[in-house]
């Protein structure tokens, strides 16, 4: 016999998906899916007939909630911001390659950053239509608007993103290798062959909240990019253990000093050369990958 536990369940992973996607952060979209569940274990489920939709429904109803209370707060960020880090395994849920990298793309960190500066309602629509193929007709039954109003910020988010989302590879293949490479030119001091892989306009992206060290400020050109990383790799390296897993949807490193995650790096890469590096040290960001 299926459970309310057991519906609840089968859609989590969908669930959680659709909160990190709203809000960037893991803890956060943890609660929403929680609250999600108390909603759903209360609630009169009598005339629901499709339990993913609904669902999904008040899950972007609590995200939306959540993030506009967020913004309202106004909070200040010590140096630039990157979404939580947020282990990806799509599993059996996007078994097309081109439905998997839809997927991939819609959760990775460069897209997320764009989203940050769409409104609440523009996200909110973005991310159940172009992650997660929504129709129009439905969303706005979702969000409780009229259709042509969810067309017309379903095509505003869409020309913001696409205006402003930077160009990388998908391909996870080609990033791992890499990524590789940029880690050994950086562990032997390569500057030169570290600075083969950059792209000229390469930036460096370091999100530490002000808790720990990491540039305050975004570096640009293959020069300061290279030498940075190169000098970094020389004073901070020893002690610490790298591995790769999925992170937003594509290969990333993680580096722990025993059971304690230090910091992950992450590459977006186009034609080549590594377009940009994400670097996330702040220790509240890390948590959730601790043991991983």
């Amino acid at each position: 016999m299926t459970t309310d536990t057991d519906v609840f369940e089968a859609h989590r992973s969908v669930l959680l998906g659709v909160a990190y996607r709203m809000l960037g952060r893991v803890a956060d979209a943890e609660d929403v899916v929680q609250d999600a569940w108390l909603r759903w274990a209360g609630a009169d489920r009598s005339g629901v007939r499709e339990p993913r939709g609904y669902l999904v429904r008040v899950t972007t109803r609590l995200a939306l909630d959540r993030l506009r209370q967020v913004r309202a707060r106004g909070e200040a960020y010590v140096g630039p911001w990157l979404p939580e880090p947020y282990a990806t395994d799509f599993g059996d849920t996007a078994p097309d390659t081109a439905e998997r990298a839809v997927l991939a793309d819609s959760v990775s960190l460069a897209v997320l950053v764009v989203l940050e500066s769409l409104s609440p309602l523009e996200r909110a629509v973005f991310v159940l239509r172009e992650a997660f193929g929504y129709p129009h007709a439905e969303i706005a039954a979702m969000l409780d608007r009229g259709e042509p109003a969810v067309r017309q910020l379903a095509g505003r988010a869409r020309r913001h993103v696409e205006q402003r989302r930077p160009r990388y590879t998908v391909d996870p293949v080609q990033r791992r290798v890499l990524t590789e490479r940029f880690l050994g030119a950086a562990a032997e001091g390569d500057l030169e062959g570290l600075l083969a892989l950059l792209a000229p306009d390469v930036r460096l992206v370091g999100d530490s909240g002000g808790k720990v060290k990491a540039p305050l400020r975004v570096l640009e050109t293959a020069d300061k990019v290279g030498r940075f990383v190169v000098g970094t790799a020389r004073k901070g390296a020893a002690g610490l253990s790298f591995r790769f897993l999925e992170l937003n949807g594509g290969p990333a490193v993680l580096a722990s000093s025993g059971d304690r995650p230090d910091a992950v790096f992450q590459l977006d890469v186009f034609d080549g050369r590594v377009q940009c590096v994400y670097v996330i040290r702040n220790p509240d960001k890390l948590r959730s990958l601790a043991g991983a």
